[in-house]
């Protein structure tokens, strides 16, 4: 008996010191940092309502709805957020136009509006229009990225906006 309890710390002993030497020596070498450039920046993919907040545009997917058209896009758009994003401090600047047709082809899109615009082209509610619009274009069109999508605002009366991209409103 006494043997055998002289020898099972010594087993133990050099099963510990096997698993240490084949941790240590298991050929993987610590590394640095390794750069990658810069973080993923654009739109993203998927339909998405941009509405509007205290920090600038703010997008809210839209996962529930069957969109179908562009014109359908600009409807939902302008009746707003949901109960829940209010409440998260969403609203829309967009009012439903009377009279309107979006057309889109590739990466350009054409909103063709029967009365005048009341927005510029640098303010936050067209931000929301062209943003919308590029995403919605982005998921119908699969070839066309939203960040290349272009949207032309052309009233009945007044200057026509665009060519514009979503890019120039979304701070980045």
């Amino acid at each position: 008996m006494r043997r055998l309890r002289g020898v099972v710390p010594s087993v133990r002993g050099v099963v510990l010191a096997v698993l240490g030497a084949v941790l240590v020596g298991c050929g993987v070498q610590p590394t640095g940092v390794i750069e990658a450039g810069e973080p993923a920046t654009g739109l993203t993919r998927g339909m998405r309502l941009y509405y509007a907040s205290d920090t600038g545009l703010r997008a809210v997917p839209v996962l529930d709805r069957d969109i179908s058209s562009l014109d359908a896009v600009m409807k939902l758009l302008a009746q707003g957020p949901t109960a829940a994003e209010r409440r998260e401090g969403l609203t829309t600047l967009l009012h439903a136009p009377s009279g309107y047709t979006v057309t889109g082809d590739g990466p350009r899109v054409t909103v063709d509006l029967e009365d005048s615009y009341w927005a510029e082209a640098r303010a936050q509610v067209t931000g929301q229009l062209v943003c919308t619009i590029a995403s919605f274009q982005s998921v119908r069109e699969a070839e066309v990225r939203a960040d290349d999508v272009e949207v032309t605002i052309r009233p009945r009366e007044g200057p026509v906006l665009g060519p514009l991209r979503c890019a120039g409103y979304l701070g980045g």
